[in-house]
């Protein structure tokens, strides 16, 4: 079932929205050259215990996953697209960086993503993340009363196509609210004008995955958690917490 929140329910997402933008900000300038994943997880950790927020991410353990999640932030370098695990890998000079996190405050939760480049950015990777954001904000233009999911698909998924990229094969967005997964799934790729109808008050996370080497297949990685790309190419990872209003959409995760 699918619960349509109100607007003092809105509000209370926004709290859990601010902590997890203030958490990706300290993360993103952290990242230097040198710090090593499991220091940006430290990080994050902090921006959590000085709002006294709890971690929607940590020991999370869906269906088919081998282990609860170790660690409050993912970070996936290179060709690692989302679910990396933060290790005692440190930067390099060009690495290009995804975060993504989430936080619960009050019993709702946020969750967000971004993508960077350390230090030396390859104009190549510079290009794959500014489409992949391009593609998340014509992703949240889309999530209007009235407009269907297949709206969010084709919007993502044709600007993703478009520029050449594949896109992350079996996976997309989703519902969000007093669970960081909640229904409905929210496809990178759909039809104009298909699929569920969307209504004020649904909460969508909405996250485009895009892969350089222009294929969608992926490969495990041997911790049962990243997921990479399975042609070696990089990716990038953006997202938003989305709240579909009769006003328009609503970005709650936001400082």
């Amino acid at each position: 079932m699918i619960e349509l929140k109100s607007a003092g329910e809105l509000d209370a997402m926004r709290l859990a929205g601010k902590v997890v933008a203030t958490a990706l900000r300290a993360v993103a300038a952290g990242a230097a050259v040198g710090t090593s994943l499991r220091e940006l997880d430290e990080i994050a950790a902090g921006v959590l215990a000085d709002a006294g927020a709890r971690s929607s991410f940590l020991h999370y353990q869906p269906g088919g996953a081998p282990s609860p999640f170790p660690a409050v932030l993912c970070t996936s370098v290179n060709d690692a697209v989302v679910h990396g695990i933060p290790n005692g890998y440190r930067l390099r000079d060009g690495d290009l960086l995804s975060i993504d996190f989430g936080a619960e405050v009050d019993g709702w939760h946020g969750d967000a993503a971004t993508s960077f480049v350390v230090g030396t950015a390859d104009q190549r990777d510079l290009d794959l993340i500014a489409v992949t954001e391009r593609a998340l904000a014509a992703g949240i233009d889309a999530a209007r009363p009235g407009n269907r999911l297949g709206d969010i698909g084709h919007a993502i998924g044709g600007i993703g196509r478009a520029a050449g990229y594949g896109l992350l094969a079996d996976h997309g967005g989703h519902g969000i609210g007093r669970a960081m997964h909640e229904p409905p799934s929210v496809p990178n790729e759909g039809v104009a004008g298909k699929g569920l109808r969307l209504r004020p008050g649904m909460v969508l996370a909405i996250e485009p995955m895009l892969v350089a080497g222009g294929g969608d297949s992926y490969r495990p990685a041997e911790d049962g958690w990243t997921l990479c790309t399975f042609d070696g190419s990089r990716a990038a990872h953006a997202e938003h917490t989305v709240a579909v209003t009769s006003d328009g959409p609503r970005v709650l995760t936001t400082e």
